[in-house]
């Protein structure tokens, strides 16, 4: 498996990592890069990764997908738990395979572990199902939250930089802070898996934030609420149910919430997490800052010319 074992890219052809917060306006730069530069998408937002969520995780249209090839979109059914290991192994396969072909990999996403995941020689903490169990056990009969107050105790940075409703990724917290006595410290420096030039879309909170309003508010015109009942129907995952806004709608079908309160509750859970977006890709040093004010067409040659230097 040679996407695992070493770098199908050279210094002098790396690949290009595009990171932001949701609603930055990555992923039409990302159109933009690919146009000029020859390049392929990966998709590094694991909820695109999934079949059927579409309107509630912005995944690229079909026409958009015909015009620049995209990979990692549909692969899992939201039934399926994928870890990160799973879509960092199926994203490598693809990154391979774009350089066998001769173009540029352009990996897109707003989670910094998993665009890390992809592009850094990565090692993940150890796993214990015992452990995990018994703190899955916990989550089930005491809620997300009062496991994020446990982990803010043991571990205050880790449960900085997770959402109180995330119950998955609290329980892996939790998991690894009792294996080795922290979450936090596990995470090691970044190591380069395969040269990536990294470029973040950095953009104004406030303006941030009025964009994912009218996104949410665009979302739920384009029928989001259909499109959960339609999933909740053939059955979710317990990752892709808690997808943002996904469990904000669930709630709403199961009656405990209105229509207004879902979207307000989906605002700003989106709002808060883009805020947590931007804290940790402020940590790397790597990544070259670009004005989301711009044109993205403008931003794209900027990243072309400059990854061609």
């Amino acid at each position: 498996m040679p996407w695992l074992t070493g770098s199908p890219l050279s210094a002098n052809k790396p690949a290009i990592a595009l990171v932001g917060p949701t609603a930055a306006g990555k992923s039409a730069v990302a159109m933009q890069v690919c146009a000029l530069a020859s390049g392929e998408i990966i998709n590094a937002d694991s909820m695109q990764g999934y079949r059927g969520m579409d309107i509630g995780t912005a995944k690229p249209t079909r026409a958009d997908q015909e015009r620049i090839c995209h990979h990692v979109i549909d692969v899992w059914e939201p039934t399926h738990e994928v870890s990160v290991v799973e879509f960092r192994d199926e994203a490598r396969r693809a990154l391979a395979s774009v350089v066998a072909a001769g173009a540029t990999p352009v990996v897109v996403g707003g989670s910094w572990l998993y665009v890390q995941a992809i592009v850094d020689d990565f090692q993940f903490p150890p796993t214990d199902p015992i452990v995990r169990a018994r703190w899955e056990q916990r989550l089930a009969s005491e809620g997300a939250v009062a496991l994020h107050i446990e982990l803010t105790r043991l571990d205050p940075t880790a449960a900085q930089s997770i959402l109180p409703s995330n119950g998955r990724r609290i329980v892996r917290a939790l998991e690894v802070v009792e294996l080795q006595g922290g979450f936090t410290s596990s995470l090691p420096q970044p190591t380069s898996w395969c040269p990536t030039r990294w470029y973040g879309i950095d953009v104004d909170r406030a303006v941030l934030d009025s964009r994912i309003r009218n996104r949410v508010e665009q979302m739920w015109a384009a029928g989001w609420l259909g499109e959960v009942a339609a999933l909740s129907e053939s059955g979710f995952g317990r990752t892709a149910e808690r997808a943002l806004g996904y469990s904000q709608i669930t709630d709403h079908l199961a009656g405990r919430s209105t229509q207004e309160q879902a979207m307000e509750a989906t605002v700003v859970a989106t709002q808060r997490f883009a805020r947590r977006q931007q804290r940790r890709f402020r940590q790397d040093r790597r990544i070259t800052w670009l004005d989301g004010d711009e044109d993205a067409m403008k931003l794209a040659e900027q990243v072309v010319q400059d990854t061609a230097t």
